[in-house]
Formats: C-alpha cells, sequence, structure tokens
C-alpha cells in the first residue's frame, strides 16, 4: 500500500457498510475513513480528503443537498464548517484522525466559532525502521507515543473548546508546546522542539515539519537486559548500579584544572568507563519512571539529553537546569571528558600525558638497577642551563609532584604528566614539548643506557631501555 493522494483512488457510501474507504454520514455530520480496498496504514492527505468531498458534492444527488462540509485555507490547512468532523470512534489506524496526513484542520459551529484545532507533524531526516518517536505537549506532560514507528506525518489536537463559549476551561490549550522524541536502545537519540523550527507564540492548524533522526549508535554495546537484569527500569548490574543523575536547586562547585566552575546536574559515574556511564544515561533516557536521585522528579523519556560523544570524547551537554559534570570517572579518561557549565561553557581537565618506559631482561633481572627521568633541557622555559649533563639537570615529576625515578620493577613502568601545569622548566614552559633523557643504570646485569625522546600534545610517549649485559662489574 501507500500513501494516497488522489481522490480517485477511493470510493464513498453515504450509508455505512465497512466496504469502501469513505463514509460521509449527511445526518450525524462525520467523515470516517475505514481501512479497506486502497486506504492503509499509509494513510491518505487532507487535501485528498477535501478533494474526495468536492467529487461527491458535485456528483451526488443527496449529499448536494447539505452545506458543504470543508473551507480550503491552503493545501495543507483546511476548516470543518458548521459542526462537521472526523468521525472519532476507534482507536490506533481505526481511528479516523490517525489516517490524516499532510494537513491541519479546524473544526467550527455553525456559528463560526472554534471548537478544535489539530496541527499536522511531519518529521524530517531518517528514522530507522521501528524505532517509536513520541511527543509531549506541556512542562510536565508524560510521552505520548505517534500512531505509527519510523517518520512522522500525523495530525494531533492542539486545542480544544467542547462547548464553543470561547474558554479551553472545559477542554485544553496546547498550541505554545510541543516536543518531539525518538528514543530507541542502540539508536542515537533526537528530540526537535517548536523553537527549532522557528516557531513563537502559538501553532496553527496546519502541518509543521520538525527535523527528527535516528542512526545506529557505536557507543551503545550493552543491552538493556545487562544494565537491569530485574527489567523493572533500575539498573542492578554493576558498575551501572552504583550510577546516578542527581539535579540540584544549588549551584554545585567543581575544581576544573584549578578553577571552581557551576553546575547544577551531577553524574556519578561509579568509576565506569566513559562508554558505560554513557550507556546508564541513554538507559535511564528512556524510562518514564523518575531517573532524579535526588528530591526533584525527572522523568527519564522526556528529560533532555546529558551527554554526547563526539569521536572518542565525552562531552556533557547544557540541560535546561544548567550545567553537567560527571564525577568518579576513571582517571585514564581525564583527557577524554569534557564538561558544560551553568554558563554552557566548555571547560577542560588539565592535560595529563603518559610516559611509557619499557625495559630489557638485562635491567628486568637485576635487582639493584634503577631509573631516572630528565628534562633534556630548559629551552622552553627560562633557559637556565637546567640541561641534563650538567649539575643543574632537573628530575621530572609525575602529575602528583612525586619525582618520576625508582628501581626497575618489571619490564614497563608508566608514568603520569601533568602536560598544561608543570613548570619545573620556569614559566612558560606550561603546556609546551618536553625533551627527555631517561637513563637507567644496574650493577650485575645491566649497564648503563640511555634514551631520549619528546612528549607533545599527543600526549603520549615511549621510551626503550635495553641495556647490554653487563660483564665487567666486580661488588
Amino acid at each position: 500500500m501507500a500513501l494516497i493522494t488522489d481522490p480517485d483512488d477511493i470510493g464513498y457510501e453515504l450509508t455505512y457498510t465497512g466496504a469502501v474507504e469513505m463514509h460521509v454520514d449527511l445526518a450525524a455530520k462525520t467523515v470516517r475513513l475505514t481501512r479497506v480496498g486502497a486506504l492503509s496504514t499509509d494513510g491518505i492527505t487532507l487535501k485528498a480528503v477535501y478533494s474526495k468531498l468536492k467529487d461527491i458534492w458535485k456528483t451526488d444527488a443527496e449529499a448536494v443537498k447539505y452545506k458543504f462540509p470543508m473551507v480550503p485555507i491552503t493545501d495543507e490547512q483546511f476548516e470543518f464548517a458548521d459542526s462537521w468532523d472526523f468521525y472519532k470512534t476507534g482507536s490506533g489506524s481505526d481511528y479516523t484522525p490517525n489516517l490524516i496526513r499532510t494537513g491541519g484542520w479546524a473544526r467550527k459551529n455553525s456559528g463560526g466559532v472554534t471548537l478544535e484545532m489539530w496541527a499536522g507533524i511531519i518529521s524530517l531526516g531518517s528514522i530507522q525502521a521501528g524505532g517509536q518517536p513520541y511527543f509531549s505537549q506541556f512542562a510536565g506532560d508524560t510521552a505520548h507515543d505517534f500512531n505509527l514507528t519510523g517518520a512522522i506525518n500525523q495530525a494531533i489536537q492542539i486545542y480544544s473548546d467542547p462547548n464553543g463559549d470561547g474558554s479551553t476551561a472545559d477542554g485544553f490549550d496546547y498550541r505554545s508546546y510541543l516536543s518531539l522524541f525518538i528514543r530507541t536502545q542502540g539508536n542515537t537519540y533526537a528530540a526537535s522542539t517548536l523553537a527549532d523550527i522557528g516557531v513563537t507564540g502559538n501553532m496553527a492548524y496546519q502541518a509543521y515539519r520538525f527535523p527528527l533522526a535516528d542512526a545506529d549508535d557505536s557507543k551503545i554495546a550493552t543491552a538493556d537486559i545487562d544494565i537491569d537484569a530485574n527489567s523493572d527500569g533500575v539498573p542492578d548490574v554493576a558498575p551501572y548500579s552504583g550510577m546516578s543523575i542527581t539535579w540540584y536547586a544549588a549551584a554545585q562547585s567543581r575544581t576544573i584544572n584549578g578553577v571552581a566552575r557551576d553546575f547544577h546536574v551531577i553524574i556519578d559515574g561509579n568509576q565506569g568507563t566513559l562508554q558505560e556511564i554513557y550507556e546508564f544515561v541513554q538507559f535511564q533516557l528512556r524510562q518514564t519512571l523518575d531517573i532524579d536521585a535526588g528530591s526533584g522528579t525527572k522523568v527519564g523519556k522526556l528529560t533532555n539529553a546529558l551527554l554526547e560523544f563526539v569521536g572518542s570524547d565525552l562531552y556533557t551537554k547544557l540541560d535546561s537546569t544548567g550545567g553537567v559534570y560527571v564525577d568518579d570517572y576513571q582517571v585514564g579518561d581525564t583527557n577524554l571528558i569534557h564538561f558544560r557549565d551553568d554558563t554552557g561553557t566548555i571547560r577542560d581537565n588539565a592535560r595529563v600525558a603518559t610516559i611509557s618506559l619499557s625495559f630489557g631482561d638485562n635491567l628486568v633481572n637485576d635487582v639493584d638497577a634503577i631509573y631516572k627521568v630528565f628534562f633534556t633541557n630548559d629551552d622552553a622555559g627560562l633557559n637556565l642551563g637546567y640541561d641534563f649533563g650538567t649539575a643543574n639537570a632537573i628530575v621530572m615529576q609525575d602529575a602528583s609532584a612525586a619525582a618520576m625515578s625508582g628501581s626497575v620493577s618489571g619490564a614497563a613502568i608508566q608514568h603520569t604528566y601533568d602536560y598544561d601545569n608543570n613548570v619545573q622548566r620556569g614559566a612558560g614552559s606550561d603546556g609546551e614539548p618536553v625533551p627527555i633523557t631517561v637513563v637507567a643504570i644496574g650493577l650485575s646485569t645491566g649497564q648503563y643506557v640511555q634514551a631520549t625522546g619528546t612528549l607533545t600534545a599527543s600526549l603520549a610517549v615511549t621510551l626503550s631501555l635495553a641495556a647490554a649485559l653487563e660483564r665487567n662489574y666486580q661488588p
């Protein structure tokens, strides 16, 4: 089946049998659509419905006795006059308004007072097969699924004044708010609002097109059951079971690269990897229950996205309440996580570099073997001649300000280095390339050996020290 755009593709009847696509009830003033013949869940455009009614009123001797039901405004905007309406019994694809495509309409009574408004909602972009889009129509609303999965083309009611007195006290007015979502396990998430399409104030009874698309999410590798074994919406598998999200009314201060920054949303990472933290948050954002670990209430499915990957780097997003920070992530991920604070500014940790030393067997097997890591020179700093090979040579300090020296305790030893803040070479040397000289010496089996290299903004360097076999040392 396909979307019907040609009124000639459907038939009609004035007495309902359910055997043809359209039933026009002249007494009840309703238009009913039935999924038979050419009409499927793909639906029919509102323009085609209007055009079919014109054909009927032109050729049918009974229909022409009655006032014509519809008034056209544009190809995608119409009015039902004199209290005419779509038939509204049934649900899902058996509910006539759910079969209307590419259009919005108003229903007016005989006095011209608007009783209802419906807006046609159309998504732009690709939504993967089986993806269930949903929407909310006011702050604090619940999540409402669109009738069909996949791409959206459906009308939703945005205004109701049942008695036509000009007040929605007995109905509702949802014209100023609409949020669309697509969140499917294993796919990227997307959301769209009226602001995203430039609508301010109230929606009209017309068609609106919203950007909304998803794709495979390479950062989701864990099935829901491996996060939530009981399938109750609450993670109970480690490390996810120890993670949480808390929204705060007051700013929460976190120190980043020596400066205090304010945040209003704190994610507890429970020492998970960045991917595990992301998987936990994405899982929470598909829940219908309260996911706020604090005193507030945040329904997962209607809560803003909080994290996004750009390559291998994880960025927090700016929530409507403020910035987002992650506590208790793995130290090894320090360079890969970036935080948006309450001002929306991205704040990065000081870059931590890794210096990896590898030692040959002659040093590893020598119980007396030691090593030291020096700056080759201090040219990037004060350039006072603190060079290796002089009495003023400087032993490098690691990220915790401890000297990079000690016993050769294994074939590989690793140190961290505060690339952005270390000023051992003098002012101006922080954040600059680091020339390194490493020396090692044993006694019984390892001769003296030296290796050089440069630590750059790539934040990793490996130096190999393979000492010759000692054959001449006499204790």
